[in-house]
């Protein structure tokens, strides 16, 4: 559905040029949600304004839906855009016009008669669970239900792909959870493939089929939601499972341990970690469900001369081992969008 290959952008400067995008290359398949994730500056704004043709890449390919982007006259390229319905963080509501005004705007825009917009303006709030609130205008409705608006509206011309910026992060986690379920549902019942550029690692946990991660204009990693975490130890593995702060003894060293149930049955994880005894203690830890399989991330409290005892006998079950104190730099916490790298308590 979505064809990323060899995408290159480069913005000129007096003070020097900045790459934004260097060399992206992904493959989206249909009826997927895919999770695009990075720190600030990795990328993400000028990846979707290329996708959305707003702004040409300097090299490289898009194809949606079989149909190539780049190099479009501006005429088919308006036309193709309306393949792309577009949700963000701030949805720019019309303030002065209904709900089922402002699903109905863009198609009446396009040609549609009024008359044949309210009526697939109306279909759609009925999709989206609004049906009630036709007649509310944007200051009378609720973070949740503008954003669910803004959903409407993106799937008024019917899309073939949803590109949703930062769809949840002015909203509290309950209103995000039912956002996301219901674009988890419309993608089942309508077919389409969601990008999703968010920050927040529990989007991707909640929602997407599969993630990539965006730094310093590349693609560092990518692949099914599964199979990432699967990749112990891999900086979007343990973003995914993230583990309370937990401070480390000075006279003692601390372990990490991950696994998973597709390779572990966790009740025999736990009865080993009880069966180390007082040489390791469970200081902080965490199991989630994640695409299907339950991943579980512990930190061990042990005692300095345990240490090398305890890391054999888990290596010896096939545990994923590593000390904490060199674990990629710290504790994950979010993707922090003020600096370069992403947020870790060091």
């Amino acid at each position: 559905m979505i064809t990323l290959e060899n995408l290159r952008k480069v913005y000129r400067a007096s003070d020097g040029d900045v790459t934004a995008l260097d060399g992206i290359s992904l493959d989206v398949g249909d009826a997927v949600i895919h999770g695009i994730v990075g720190p600030s500056g990795a990328g993400k704004s000028t990846l979707i304004r290329c996708l959305t043709g707003l702004e040409p890449p300097d090299t490289g390919s898009i194809v949606i839906d079989g149909q190539e982007m780049v190099g479009l006259p501006a005429n088919e390229l308006r036309r193709q855009r309306r393949r792309i319905g577009m949700v963000f963080q701030d949805v720019n509501l019309l303030d002065a016009r209904t709900a089922l005004a402002n699903v109905a705007y863009p198609l009446v825009i396009a040609g549609q008669t009024r008359r044949a917009a309210n009526k697939r303006a109306a279909e759609l709030l009925d999709l989206v669970g609004l049906r009630e609130r036709a007649s509310a205008y944007p200051a009378h409705m609720s973070g949740g239900q503008r954003q669910r608006v803004g959903i409407a509206r993106a799937l008024a011309a019917d899309p073939s792909v949803l590109l949703c910026d930062e769809p949840s992060s002015a909203l509290d986690w309950d209103t995000t959870r039912h956002i996301l379920e219901l674009i988890r549902q419309l993608r089942d019942r309508l077919g389409i493939t969601v990008l999703i550029i968010t920050h927040e690692m529990s989007v991707v946990r909640q929602v997407c089929d599969s993630v990539s991660l965006l730094r310093k204009g590349r693609i560092v990693q990518s692949g099914p939601l599964g199979d990432v975490v699967a990749d112990h130890g891999s900086l979007l593995s343990r973003s995914l499972i993230p583990l309370a702060e937990s401070p480390v003894g000075w006279q003692r060293a601390k372990l990490e341990i991950t696994f998973s149930s597709r390779d572990h049955s966790i009740a025999k994880v736990l009865r080993l970690l009880t069966d180390l005894g007082d040489g390791a203690h469970i200081q902080t830890g965490t199991i989630e469900t994640v695409a299907g399989d339950r991943v579980g991330r512990f930190q061990l409290d042990v005692r300095a001369e345990n240490e090398t005892l305890v890391t054999q006998r888990l290596q010896e079950a096939g545990l994923y081992v590593e000390p904490v104190q060199t674990a990629l730099g710290g504790e994950y916490t979010s993707w922090d969008e003020d600096t370069e790298e992403a947020g870790y308590r060091q």
